[in-house]
């Protein structure tokens, strides 16, 4: 974590509301992900500078908005405005470059793992496992967006192939925490987790673990 990062999380935390955090299970402390909800930029911000594992945590994160020459881009096709509004010429012609002079060096001092979405997604992994290994846990966002403000009710499945690579390196498990940020109420809704079962393959169990992810990041409970 670098000290740009430090400082501003310094701030953040004098500035804004304090969040509370409720377990529906007490956590186990084995190597973990949290799977969250987006709620804007605010679920990002809430895990690393509020949730109580802040300082255990690596947060996966678009390598689009953490690149100056890509961010631009990422910002106009990421519903930060909503399509068609009175102001959108203003806003494609200033947001999306305040972004770039902006958000990346912030990112970049964050306890983040860029997140490719080409051939350099290997690295994504091998950072994830090196995390996992020194004992963090990560923190996902799957949601996809469909609109402005709006996601898909699918969530994005291609970070589970961290859980089958983890077990083959380690023999471990993965236990997976749908987290439920409720910016209303200020609170970590963490749910009921869930274990991959490294003795089946990802496909025979893909199905009941996004279920179970997808209803609890969005505050729905599971019965089982």
């Amino acid at each position: 974590m670098g000290r740009l990062y430090r400082c501003l999380r310094a701030v953040v935390r004098a500035v804004t509301p304090r969040m509370t955090t409720t377990w529906e299970e007490p956590f186990s402390g084995n190597p973990s992900v949290f799977v969250c909800n987006h709620v804007g930029a605010f679920g990002p911000i809430d895990m690393v500078v509020k949730f109580p594992l802040r300082d255990e945590v690596r947060v996966w994160c678009n390598e689009g908005i953490m690149n100056r020459k890509t961010c631009p881009a990422y910002v106009r096709q990421d519903y930060w405005w909503k399509p068609g509004c009175r102001l959108e010429p203003l806003y494609n012609a200033t947001l999306p470059y305040i972004a770039a002079a902006v958000l990346p060096p912030i990112l970049q001092s964050a306890p983040t793992i860029p997140v490719y979405h080409d051939a350099r997604v290997m690295t994504t992994m091998r950072q994830s496992m090196k995390a996992l290994k020194e004992g963090k846990h990560l923190v996902i966002f799957p949601e996809q967006p469909s609109g402005f403000g709006e996601h898909h009710i699918w969530i994005n499945t291609g970070w589970l192939n961290v859980c089958t690579m983890f077990y083959r390196a380690t023999g471990k498990n993965l236990t997976l925490y749908p987290v439920h940020i409720d910016q209303k109420k200020h609170c970590f809704e963490v749910q009921k987790p869930v274990m991959f079962d490294g003795n089946r393959t990802l496909e025979e169990q893909q199905d009941k673990l996004v279920k179970h992810l997808a209803a609890g990041l969005r505050g729905q409970h599971i019965k089982e």
